[in-house]
């Protein structure tokens, strides 16, 4: 998948990919198993979102016998930050700031997660502009956006 590429992975995708992940590769019967009980997919559920990361190469296969294994193609977090940045460039950028507030306020962090957040941030503010300005397309300049 090149860099300029957007990113597609639909909501269901990101569930197999996240147990790709975790194991480093699965088979379909593997991951009917473990997603059966928590969303109710069947075999046929999770071959169609199998073949689905296969053809956007998310996915590579390796014949196993009979079976199939499916091998990621995309580091996580590297994929999981392009997903958050495609997010953020396409919302006002003075609208960022406050999305990264409400996001930080409902998620769980750990107290070294939020060290790290607190330096990033204190670095950050050394060469940050008193504000953003707007880069929403058709806003004309010195309006406020809402």
């Amino acid at each position: 998948m090149a860099d300029n590429e957007e990113l597609d992975i639909s909501p269901a995708e990101w569930q197999v990919m996240r147990v790709i992940w975790t194991r480093g590769s699965a088979t379909s019967t593997e991951l009917t198993k473990l997603l059966e009980d928590p969303f109710g997919w069947q075999a046929a559920t999770v071959k169609t979102l199998l073949r689905r990361l296969v053809q956007k190469k998310i996915l590579a296969t390796r014949r196993e016998g009979r079976a199939f294994r499916y091998i990621p193609l995309v580091e996580q977090q590297a994929t999981i930050s392009r997903a958050a940045l495609q997010l953020f460039h396409n919302i006002c950028a003075k609208r960022v700031g406050q999305t990264l507030a409400d996001v930080i306020d409902q998620v769980d962090l750990s107290q070294s997660d939020i060290k790290s957040l607190q330096n990033l941030l204190q670095k950050k503010l050394q060469d940050a502009p008193k504000e953003v300005p707007c880069n929403c397309i058709g806003c004309p300049q010195n309006v406020k956006c809402n």
